[in-house]
């Protein structure tokens, strides 16, 4: 992110590190990523910063746990996984209500971006490691993925309330509007979704979110990264924003003898803008200000919505 987190005092962060054995002398915010917030620790340690009155400690704990299993049981080496603190935990609440924190190494590498389309030979290389990950049984810590909107409720509610103002900041009202006018095309995309839903197969380990802003190369191999969404779904929950064409989904059949449904794939596409658009209501009727993420949130809210006419 790149604005800071709303009342986080970052001195929490150096105290907290000694749980790592880190003793830091310096300490820089990196306004990187989409969610969470990051800082470096003396050019070896990569801090993330979740807040969980978003998503909770106790979902999120599960996620960073099966990341670690990953890396150090399963042997999986393009996992970028957090290290474990003095008493074996990957998560570590930094107060009472809103901030946790995880630890990895720094990567010296070249980040992709969001929405790059990456040529076919590096689509490749993220199918083969998606493949490998996809035949490693699951660490017993891995939480499992149904396919549901986690914001659907609230949705819902913001389709009911389209007719009245919302007062949660400069945003909330330019947002009411845009739902207003596309709430025919969420009813219907909705229900094409409840639908949709029974299609998916068996799961095996997903990633979530393999996209190329997930994708760090170091060393000339790619490494996965952000495994806060990591869970059992169907594979496709992955292939989607992988894979590109009949080769793409022929390579990954070779390597794990399954052949991805096309019409799932179509599932999790639908489901990812859905969940967005949750997201994005969900900030704009909350307390907000008129901050660089709040604009480039309110873009992509009008993107998003645009893309499921």
């Amino acid at each position: 992110m790149r604005d800071r987190p709303e009342g986080f005092d970052e001195r929490l962060l150096r105290p907290a590190l000694s749980e790592w054995g880190i003793e830091a002398a310096r300490i820089d915010y990196a306004p990187v990523g989409f969610g969470d917030y990051h800082w470096v620790a003396d050019g070896r340690w990569f801090v993330t910063v979740a807040d969980v009155r978003r998503r909770s400690f106790d979902g999120l704990r599960p996620a960073m746990d099966t990341a670690a299993a990953l890396r150090e049981e399963a042997g999986l080496g393009f996992v970028v996984a957090p290290l474990r603190a003095s008493d074996g935990t990957t998560l570590l609440r930094l107060d009472r209500h809103r901030y946790a924190m995880s630890v990895f190494p720094y990567m010296d590498g070249v980040a992709g971006e969001f929405g790059h389309e990456p040529p076919a030979e590096d689509r490749g290389q993220i199918i083969d490691l998606l493949a490998e990950l996809h035949r490693t049984p699951a660490p017993l810590s891995t939480p499992d993925r149904p396919v549901e909107l986690e914001g659907r409720a609230g949705l819902e509610q913001s389709l009911a309330d389209a007719g009245r103002p919302w007062l949660g900041g400069p945003l909330a009202e330019p947002a009411r509007e845009l739902i207003a006018e596309h709430a025919g095309t969420l009813r219907r995309r909705l229900e094409e979704f409840d639908r949709a839903a029974e299609k998916a197969g068996q799961p095996v380990v997903t990633h979530g979110e393999p996209h190329p802003g997930n994708v760090l190369r170091a060393d000339g191999r790619p490494l996965l990264v952000d495994w806060d969404t990591v869970g059992l779904a169907a594979p496709e929950r992955d292939l989607w924003l992988v894979a590109r064409g009949p080769d793409d989904l022929a390579r990954y059949a070779e390597a794990t003898g399954r052949a991805p449904d096309p019409a799932v794939m179509d599932l999790y596409r639908l489901r990812w803008a859905l969940n967005d658009v949750a997201e994005f209501v969900a900030w704009f009727r909350a307390p907000h200000g008129r901050t660089p993420d709040a604009e480039d949130s309110f873009t992509y809210l009008s993107q998003t919505l645009e893309a499921l006419r």
